[in-house]
């Protein structure tokens, strides 16, 4: 992996107000909350009780949906 350098961080009024980061780094971020979004959505469902319904009664209901 390699070495970030160290963001900037932008002041206005004595606040921060933005970072700057490399743009590598930056995609990085994206790419480990979307990872975290996506393992979060995944224990929501197994969370879920399952539920299985017969393959005669799944096209039943699909005919009437078409």
């Amino acid at each position: 992996m390699k070495a970030h350098a160290s963001p900037e961080v932008v002041i206005r009024d004595g606040q921060p107000v933005a970072v700057i980061v490399e743009i590598e780094e930056y995609r990085e971020m994206l790419e480990k909350l979307e990872e975290i979004e996506d393992l979060a959505a995944l224990k929501a469902v197994r969370g879920e009780p399952l539920e299985f319904r017969r393959f005669e009664d799944y096209l039943v209901a699909r005919e009437r949906d078409v």
